[in-house]
């Protein structure tokens, strides 16, 4: 029983990052590269509404290809910053072919995958905050909520909505670090140009 309603608390939960993309993009500045990041966050709602809902053969693609996406996204947001380079939107871009054969693999191979994608999204981001005291606070407190997410997700369903919860937190995490996203000091055009609007 505690498994059904879980899951339920998990396709409810997943509302939040469609909640939270709508509101980035409602809340941007014009000129504010956070278009992309917004969408990409109504992705992985919509995906884990796919997953924990209707649940189709197909769902490991809509739920898994956006979450990797959206990691590669803000790694190379955080390393064209940070490196003050202007990165190719190829370097995010590619991710989401990569990933349709990784998730036909199994999902073994899709979460290691993401797990990586997560820890060099998360390092790069901290690495840009380490140099950059404006983004610092902004940062760390998304990564604690992200990593207070993860260890929530792991616990063991039957006992705790830690999936249902992971959902709250992830989204929380990342709609705090939207500000960051597009802040850079390289100077001239954006790193990725007409893709990060």
């Amino acid at each position: 029983m505690g498994g059904f309603v879980w899951q339920h608390a998990a396709v409810v939960t997943s509302l939040a990052f469609v909640v939270d993309g709508l509101a980035i993009l409602a809340g941007r500045r014009r000129d504010a590269p956070t278009g992309t990041y917004g969408l990409l966050v109504v992705a992985v709602g919509v995906g884990s509404l796919v997953r924990h809902g209707p649940d189709p053969p197909w769902q490991g693609y809509a739920h898994d290809i956006p979450i990797a996406t959206l990691l590669a996204y803000i790694a190379v947001d955080a390393a064209s910053d940070r490196f003050g380079r202007r990165l190719s939107p190829g370097w995010w871009l590619v991710v989401p072919l990569l990933m349709i054969p990784t998730v036909a693999a199994g999902p073994t191979a899709s979460t290691i995958v993401q797990a990586l994608l997560a820890a060099v999204a998360v390092g790069l981001a901290l690495e840009r905050a380490r140099v950059r005291p404006q983004l610092r606070r902004t940062t760390i407190v998304a990564a604690l909520f992200l990593a207070s997410g993860a260890l929530l997700g792991a616990v063991d369903d039957s006992l705790l909505p830690g999936h249902a919860l992971w959902h709250v937190l992830a989204a929380a995490g990342l709609w705090r670090l939207a500000p960051t996203i597009g802040r850079s000091t390289t100077p001239g055009p954006r790193h990725c140009g007409r893709w990060c609007g």
